[in-house]
């Protein structure tokens, strides 16, 4: 399920920024340090008091055309208020009320969505010394005095905000049901693709990009399955999200991944493989997500009978990190093949549920450790004790070795490999995971 979303919106120079990562700083999930993906990010997971949330930074709210002023305020902050479960308003606690603070408070007075308005700037907490109170007359409730900088007086902040947040634990559709999210840069053919699939316009297509702003969800049945296709909105490079809009259209392709099984990402064959795709398929991987890569605009290729191979080595080459993953080569626009993109997603998500015995889990492990055992680290050798198969989607496997520190990312890459070679888990992440355990 995709964690409630907390949406910072505010003036510029107000502190959102110093908000932002004071309460993400301690709070961010631990990543792995082995090679991979840098992503750009406009959010962050994170949590307080065990409910976890994204938080998103919206960006300050600045305007060149003062005639577009209220326009622009207003925009910026109904976009805010559709996306988020929880809305922090920053204002500056020493500058007092301003009229961008007061057209926004007047947007966010008639939601209906919590918000919670912030005073920072604030290191003395004595109501007769500083004028954070003058933003009683924004009507937004009691102003929440904060220091974002020295972080004071936040915890009562997030105290109060995770108390708004939503407990959501119904699933969207039946668990029967492969929900599928089609993912990719703007105007690479997604909506098309879906259309296809259905055999009817259900979606409204366009060839400009950006077009498609919300996660459209659609259910369908084919041959007695069930599946769910989640169209989202382009995502584009972070210096490119120049409107506010395609900044919240981005936050719902990554919710979208979120709360599917299998990913489609589409890929311009005109365009090859670029850095923003590698950054969106990044995400999807990290989310342990089935993943198909689907070459869309096939048909606009010139080619001779060695061109699909060219590109599928080209591929590979420029996403090593998942070269697990198939590749389907189709025209959305004309059809063709598109017949065979759901028959490629039971596949991958028969390989993400796929259970191995765990007689068959050991037996891998010992097979794996006799041809290739695993490297000294000064003079002590890593020792696989026992194995197991923790979960599915994505297959997840317990190591329980001798010290988990002698276990290099080679060597996990290498175990990784091994299983595949074995059972395949084709468009699938595996994950190992390292438990300490003395030899008895």
């Amino acid at each position: 399920m995709p964690k409630p979303i907390v949406a910072i919106v505010g003036r510029p120079n107000v502190g959102k920024s110093t908000l932002f990562n004071r309460i993400v700083r301690a709070r961010v999930a631990i990543v792995e340090n082995e090679p991979g993906i840098t992503r750009d990010r406009l959010y962050f997971d994170a949590d307080w008091n065990d409910k976890e949330f994204t938080l998103i930074d919206t960006g300050g709210l600045e305007f060149k055309d003062t005639d577009q002023f209220t326009a622009q305020v207003r925009r910026q902050a109904e976009l805010a208020i559709n996306e988020a479960d929880v809305i922090l308003f920053v204002v500056d606690g020493r500058a007092g009320v301003t009229p961008t603070d007061k057209e926004v408070a007047s947007v966010l007075r008639r939601s209906n969505k919590p918000v919670l308005l912030v005073a920072n700037k604030v290191e003395v907490f004595d109501a007769s010394k500083i004028p954070y109170y003058d933003f009683y007359e924004l009507g937004l409730d009691e102003p929440i005095p904060v220091s974002a900088a020295e972080g004071m007086n936040t915890g009562d902040l997030l105290d109060q905000m995770v108390e708004l947040l939503p407990n959501d634990d119904e699933e969207y559709y039946d668990n029967d049901a492969v929900r599928i999210a089609v993912i990719g840069r703007p105007n690479v053919g997604k909506s098309t693709l879906v259309n296809s699939i259905l055999g009817e316009e259900r979606v409204i297509v366009s060839d400009v990009p950006g077009t498609t702003r919300d996660a459209i969800d659609t259910a369908i049945e084919r041959d007695g399955k069930e599946y769910v296709l989640i169209d989202t909105a382009g995502m584009r490079r972070r210096k490119k999200i120049d409107i506010a809009a395609e900044r919240f259209s981005v936050v719902r392709s990554l919710r979208a991944v979120d709360r599917s099984n299998v990913v489609l990402m589409l890929i311009d064959a005109t365009e090859g493989v670029t850095d923003q795709d590698k950054k969106i398929v990044g995400y999807a991987e990290e989310k342990g997500k089935g993943i198909i890569l689907v070459i869309n605009k096939w048909d606009l290729v010139e080619k001779d009978d060695k061109t699909m191979n060219r590109f599928d080595e080209d591929i590979r080459e420029e996403m090593g990190f998942i070269q697990y993953t198939p590749t389907i080569y189709i025209s959305a626009l004309t059809k063709r093949r598109v017949n065979k993109v759901l028959e490629m997603v039971d596949f991958v998500a028969e390989n993400q549920n796929l259970r191995l015995a765990t007689s068959s889990v050991n037996q891998l492990v010992r097979e794996a450790v006799q041809q290739n055992p695993p490297p000294s680290d000064k003079g002590r050798k890593l020792k696989v004790l026992y194995a197991m198969q923790g979960g599915v989607a994505p297959p997840t496997f317990l190591l329980f070795v001798n010290d988990p520190g002698l276990m290099h990312f080679s060597y996990k890459r290498y175990l990784e490999n091994f299983f595949r070679s074995s059972y395949g888990f084709e468009g699938t992440p595996i994950r190992f995971v390292l438990r300490k355990r003395e030899r008895e």
